[in-house]
């Protein structure tokens, strides 16, 4: 059995407007919001074996607030430069090269896609991914690589503004 969690990135800037996407930090919200989405997932009893996350700075800002939480060190983050701009492919593809010793993993990634991609692992749909939430899944199968042919499990959804969190 494994478990996905598919994270949003936190809240970002738009202070600078001549920034490139890519290189756009968090702001305020978001250094405030990703500690308390990691503490979340943490009370639910979930423990990550393994981050990974779109090489974009707000991504990756937020990944390493998730990877405080739970005791992973910052230069194990898996870097993984298909989930900056994704595609459904670039997905799959990430999650099936995943190691199979990390049983639970959270990817961290970027709307549209992360939404579009969440909607075909169960019948739970959502409309949006709002900045830092967190769509789990609990997949049935012994290794990654058979992520596709196996069944998923909606386990839950949650975001920073939910007001049952």
């Amino acid at each position: 059995m494994k478990t996905l969690l598919f994270i949003r990135h936190a809240k970002s800037s738009w202070e600078d407007i001549s920034q490139k996407d890519f290189d756009r930090p968090l702001n305020d919200r978001g250094k405030k919001d990703a500690p308390e989405m990691a503490a979340r997932v943490k009370e639910k009893g979930i423990k990550i074996d393994l981050i990974v996350s779109s090489p974009a700075k707000r991504a990756k800002k937020t990944a390493s607030l998730f990877a405080e939480e739970f005791g992973i060190e910052k230069g194990d983050i898996l870097l993984v430069d298909g989930l900056y701009e994704p595609t459904k492919e670039a997905f799959e593809t990430a999650i099936t090269n995943l190691p199979d010793k990390a049983d639970t993993v959270a990817l961290f990634s970027h709307n549209p896609t992360i939404t579009e991609f969440v909607n075909t692992l169960s019948n739970v749909r959502i409309d949006d991914m709002p900045t830092c939430a967190v769509f789990a899944v609990s997949i049935d199968a012994p290794t990654w690589a058979s992520f596709r042919s196996a069944d998923a499990a909606f386990l839950f959804f949650d975001y920073p503004k939910n007001p049952l969190g």
